[in-house]
């Protein structure tokens, strides 16, 4: 099989890559590593992944933007799969810059459609729990000591598909996101794609760059492990369901490999495997005996006091659940920022 993977040089696109190269498939890596410019990285830092992979023999590196419509084509022009996982994936960069957000997650893929319909690929795309926008702080909520809880049982095992997504603030992160989503499912049905949305909550593991604006339960290791302080936006009681990696990589297999044509799939850890902002420091506490300096600032734009994906489709449909549980998860994570400690040394 042979796979393209936009942002292959990112979190998620790495290990996705990773992965098919792992199962002897031909791999294409295409991504204009701009992480650093956008999300404020270290510059090696923004590199550590696109050099990582360059030791696979069936992986091609293309450094190239989802932006320029000619790239993109030419790069997936014998793509059996396309996974979709080039972003601007900050909502507070969204808020400062709209313009390049809108033309990174909106246009982006729009052009990456593009690029499938010509070569006939399937396509798995990247989505995000925003697109439901700030429609879940509409859900009645309990405040616990060191949590919220969803006081309406009809939520009990979280945020379903059919959620509402109109009506509501977004943020520009979010619109742009819901642009690509909408596109892909229309795309899908009028142009015969197969496609999969994958609405994805938390995701988090090893390779993770996570900074204050992105990637949370990265941030909060590195900063604990090198003594860095966190700012906590609100009061540490939201709540997210948080997924290691692997699983998340396991379900887009499962998707390419089953008869199913056209979904949307929320994705996380589900209600079984969530952690507050809080619980994450106590859990580091016990794993590391360390805690960061923490200090406290107001909300940000539409950010969900909980966010929990309800995965019965995603099981029911691919028989898929998530292996790691959220502390077997953050201990890999600790052990890869202790073994790598060199690349977290200088500051910000």
């Amino acid at each position: 099989m042979k796979v393209l993977v936009t942002g292959g040089a990112g979190f998620v696109g790495s290990h996705v890559a990773e992965y098919y190269a792992k199962k002897c498939d031909e791999v294409t890596i295409f991504d204009n590593l701009s992480r650093a410019t956008l999300l404020g990285y270290d510059a090696s830092n923004a590199l550590y992944n696109w050099n990582y992979l360059k030791s696979y023999a069936n992986i091609n590196r293309i450094k190239g933007d989802i932006r320029d419509i000619g790239a993109i084509e030419t790069a997936s022009k014998d793509a059996d799969v396309i996974v979709h996982a080039a972003a601007q994936t900050a909502v507070t960069t969204s808020v400062k810059d709209p313009r390049t957000d809108f033309e990174i997650n909106a246009l982006g893929t729009f052009n990456v459609l593009e690029a499938a319909r010509k070569s006939n690929a399937s396509v798995i795309f990247c989505s995000t729990n925003k697109v439901y926008g700030d429609n879940v702080n509409q859900i009645p909520v309990n405040e616990q000591e060191k949590r919220y809880v969803f006081s309406d049982s009809k939520y009990k095992n979280g945020i379903k598909e059919i959620f509402p997504t109109d009506l509501c603030e977004h943020t520009p992160y979010g619109a742009s996101k819901f642009a690509g989503d909408i596109y892909v499912q229309d795309y899908a049905r009028v142009y015969g794609l197969k496609t999969a949305i994958f609405r994805m909550s938390c995701i988090y593991g090893t390779r993770q760059f996570g900074v204050e604006d992105q990637g949370w339960v990265a941030w909060f290791i590195i900063a604990t492990l090198t003594n860095k302080p966190i700012t906590i936006y609100g009061d540490g009681k939201q709540v997210r369901d948080v997924l290691y990696v692997d699983d998340l990589v396991k379900a887009y297999d499962l998707f390419i490999e089953s008869n199913l044509k056209q979904e949307v799939f929320n994705i996380g850890g589900g209600s079984e495997n969530t952690l507050s902002l809080l619980e994450l420091l106590d859990l580091l506490k016990d794993s590391t005996d360390m805690r960061a300096k923490i200090s406290y600032d107001d909300w940000r734009p539409s950010d969900q006091k909980i966010y929990i994906s309800d995965i019965g489709k995603i099981r029911e449909k691919l028989k898929w659940k998530p292996e790691a549980n959220p502390r077997e998860g953050v201990n890999k994570l600790v052990d890869w920022v202790k073994e790598n400690n060199s690349l977290f040394s200088m500051g910000r």
